[in-house]
């Protein structure tokens, strides 16, 4: 009997809980519980669009820290491609037609503001700003808090596109309900972000024909000595309901590569800086072997560029041949004990292609450095 009373007094207490989270206009997720299987948004509007946020709550747990103690960079990316693809899932859904799941396409810059730690709650926070026939835009933002003193702050703040493939046929693509935008700037904004993309994605596509290939007993601070490459085989629990691979669990992957590439030239406690954008250039089916490779593009005084190329072999389909379906460009730092940024050892590009390669990184450091130094000039 006593069980029975504690056990509704608990369930009571939950819908309490509960009621307050929806007074509030959005129903927040409790920590340790999957937000992918546990979002559920309330009946509010944006501020400009006629689309329904989405919030998730989880807590940090020993098993999300990177080397340096603090929450894994690829934790962090995964969360955030859950956010977005349950929004634009269901904003995919929300008029009656053929059933479709969203796709992951593309992931902007995004930049860790703000290292997050384990026993601090993630919020995780994505609302839908702009809608081309074929793709939705999401913009996803990551707050950290702490529990014993109530800090917040701003972690990470992403973009991400995907496009709605039907449940029928994960070839086919599926058109994009409209969104209702309060001023017309902001559709004309949106749609420019939407063909700035669109270009870049196809332009690097077509760049990434490359593989990273082994060199045999490589010098230190060479490409060729941090190089490295990670095989895994896409099982059910990477998938998606079509089959294909979760880009979250793909980013992840790419981000842990990244990170061995950059601990392997430094040899110091690394964490990530930044992500340039993420381009998904083709699904990745379940069974197929996946390829991700990193190596060391540029260096700066404190900051390290590694180029990440996934490659998939459907090694279960004799007709189908080995393809590039994802590449990116990470930022690392190397930290010392106290977690304060360390000088990094200089590449030494050895052959044209890795001194090509060099100067582009080279040019996207400075354009980033321009653009935050002008962000942080005074107003006139």
């Amino acid at each position: 009997m006593r069980l029975l009373t504690r056990a509704l007094c608990l369930c009571e207490l939950r819908r309490q809980a509960a009621s307050r989270r929806l007074v509030a206009g959005r129903l927040s997720v409790e920590p340790g519980e999957r937000c992918w299987a546990s979002i559920r948004a309330a009946g509010t509007r944006s501020d400009h669009l006629l689309s329904r946020p989405c919030t998730a709550n989880r807590i940090m747990r020993p098993d999300d820290a990177n080397l340096a103690g603090n929450v894994h960079g690829g934790t962090i990316l995964k969360m955030i491609e859950e956010a977005g693809a349950i929004i634009s899932t269901r904003h995919c859904n929300s008029q009656n037609g053929e059933r479709c799941v969203a796709a992951l396409a593309r992931v902007e810059r995004t930049d860790f503001l703000s290292p997050m730690c384990i026993g601090e709650v993630a919020h995780v926070s994505a609302e839908i700003t702009y809608t081309s026939k074929h793709s939705v835009e999401v913009q996803v933002n990551v707050m950290s808090e702490n529990i014993l003193t109530g800090t917040k702050k701003l972690t990470n703040k992403a973009t991400l596109w995907y496009v709605p493939l039907s449940l029928k046929n994960v070839d086919k693509v599926l058109e994009v309900p409209p969104v209702v935008y309060s001023r017309q700037e902001q559709e004309e904004e949106g749609r420019k972000r939407y063909e700035a993309q669109k270009l870049e994605r196809m332009e690097t596509k077509w760049r990434n024909g490359d593989i990273v290939q082994p060199v045999l007993n490589p010098e230190p601070n060479t490409v060729s000595y941090s190089q490295s490459s990670l095989i895994h085989l896409v099982g059910p629990s990477d998938c998606t309901l079509h089959g294909f691979v979760h880009g979250g669990v793909t980013m992840k992957l790419m981000d842990e590569v990244a990170g061995i590439v950059a601990a392997r030239h430094c040899k110091t406690n690394i964490v990530t800086a930044s992500v340039d954008a993420i381009n998904f250039h083709d699904k990745i089916r379940r069974g197929c072997v996946i390829t991700i490779s990193g190596r060391m593009t540029f260096t700066s005084n404190k900051s390290m560029e590694i180029e990440v190329l996934v490659d998939a072999d459907p090694v279960v389909d004799n007709t189908e041949k080995r393809y590039r379906a994802a590449s990116a460009f990470f930022t690392y730092v190397s930290l010392n004990q106290e977690g304060s940024p360390l000088p990094v050892p200089q590449l030494v590009p050895e052959t044209e292609d890795e001194k090509k390669r060099f100067e582009e990184g080279k040019g996207r450091y400075l354009q980033i450095k321009a653009k935050r130094q002008g962000r942080a000039e005074p107003q006139p």
